[in-house]
């Protein structure tokens, strides 16, 4: 068993200190977040506040907001999760430099490969929309390693920036405005670099925040719309000798027939439905609430053909290689942070410091146009290029076939078929005029 040593700086380190949890929720105080709301009544003055505070450091109503809007606008939560899933769905995978020794490499592959990892990696992407997203892991002796036993993503709102860069994550506590560092050494943090500037004004939510408040206005507004315009009006009448208890039945009766669809009024007494026109509701709140689902889109995943309708399948592939960009940086960023806040600690703690260490990747390949590529190969073979069998089943995605399988092979051609193809080979006969024509005379 090796010291317990920092990676990059060899200092000691306590096992207690690793295994103990720091940024843990409380009841009360700066880290109970369960009665925070901000959504509710939001105007356009009380947003410009709130974003005003983020970028001097008092983000907790910024990131409050941030959360409730993936739970209030949908097409915001879906292209927020479309670009989250994209992530996900990548396969981690780990280089190491040639002749590094193979018992840490295979640690790394198993510590890569805990179903726990791999949920602390879909955490950290949350870092995307906010600015930054923290994982702590809490580490104990299992199978003879010290690893981390569990990955806890810890809300943002824990957590605070210093006044003075707005860079470095110090942790929130009760009666100190400008919290305290933090002493755990191993905090997985990940600000992911949307744009520069600072980890508080990196993430798309404070862009979207705007289309948020605006669509939350207009959708208002537009079933308010619907409700005056959906249902006629209703107009009763009554005679002039009509006594005011008549005219309190009239009136209920009126007022009830939108919910029950059925009324009775005192006879000599009418009833009148007038038809509002109402249809350019939806080319103006519907208009809007479109035009801002497509910024939106923009913003997240960087286009629109493939998160919106109206788009041809051509279209959706050219633009979908902008989401493809995106996704190849999101997960090169990625991997940096695990790099950096993981892997050398895990080396470090269980086989010493390291001149260079393993390192996580998450590849994402280009989509490939198959039926483009075995064409390629058809017309080229024959013209004496060398292709390897393994190298095309790895990209059609057909695996090697067992000694039993069944092969697959060209059909032989029908009788009938065969029949005319061995006719058109041989000659036709020559018509019987024609050979007593050309046949050698006999005698003198």
């Amino acid at each position: 068993m090796v010291g317990l040593v920092h990676p990059y700086t060899g200092q000691p380190i306590s096992s207690k200190q690793l295994s103990e949890e720091v940024a843990v929720p409380t009841v009360m105080g700066v880290r109970a977040t369960h009665m925070d709301g901000v959504a509710s009544g939001l105007t356009p003055e009380r947003l410009a506040h709130i974003l005003k505070q983020a970028s001097l450091g008092n983000a907790r109503d910024y990131l409050t907001l941030a959360e409730e809007m993936e739970e209030r606008y949908l097409h915001y939560a879906s292209q927020v999760q479309t670009r989250r899933l994209a992530i996900e769905g990548v396969t981690p995978a780990v280089e190491s430099p040639k002749g590094y020794p193979t018992e840490i490499v295979d640690a790394v592959h198993e510590l890569v490969d805990d179903p726990n990892l791999l949920d602390a990696i879909g955490a950290l992407t949350d870092g995307i929309a906010k600015g930054y997203s923290v994982v702590e892991p809490i580490w104990e002796y299992e199978r003879k390693r010290l690893r981390p036993v569990a990955l806890k993503w810890r809300d943002p709102r824990f957590f605070q920036f210093d006044r003075l860069s707005l860079s470095e994550l110090r942790l929130a506590v009760d009666g100190n405005l400008d919290g305290v560092p933090i002493e755990k050494p191993t905090f997985i943090v990940h600000m992911p670099r949307s744009k520069t500037g600072i980890p508080l004004r990196r993430g798309f939510a404070r862009a979207a925040t705007w289309a948020f408040i605006l669509q939350s206005f207009a959708l208002k507004d537009w079933a308010a719309f619907a409700e005056i315009y959906g249902i006629p009006m209703r107009v009763g009448k009554y005679h002039a000798g009509a006594s005011a208890t008549d005219k309190k039945a009239l009136l209920r009766a009126v007022a009830s027939i939108a919910n029950d669809a059925a009324a009775i009024i005192p006879q000599g007494m009418e009833l009148e439905f007038i038809e509002a026109q109402g249809s350019k509701g939806e080319a103006v709140f519907g208009g809007l609430l479109d035009y801002l689902d497509k910024q939106v889109s923009k913003l997240v995943v960087g286009q629109t053909m493939t998160a919106d309708d109206g788009s041809s399948q051509a279209q959706a592939k050219i633009h979908d290689k902008v989401r493809l960009d995106i996704t190849q940086a999101d997960c090169r960023q990625l991997s940096n942070t695990l790099n950096r806040d993981l892997i050398p600690w895990f080396v470090s703690l269980n086989f010493g410091p390291q001149d260079v260490y393993p390192k996580v990747t998450l590849p994402v390949a280009e989509p490939e146009d198959i039926k483009e590529l075995t064409e390629a190969v058809a017309r080229l073979v024959p013209f004496g290029l060398k292709v390897g069998q393994k190298q095309m089943r790895a990209k059609i995605g057909l695996s090697e076939p067992d000694d039993d399988d069944e092969m697959l092979s060209p059909a032989a051609p029908a009788p009938a078929r065969a029949a005319e193809d061995a006719q058109a080979e041989d000659p036709p006969p020559a018509p019987p005029g024609k050979a007593a024509r050309y046949a050698p005379h006999g005698g003198g």
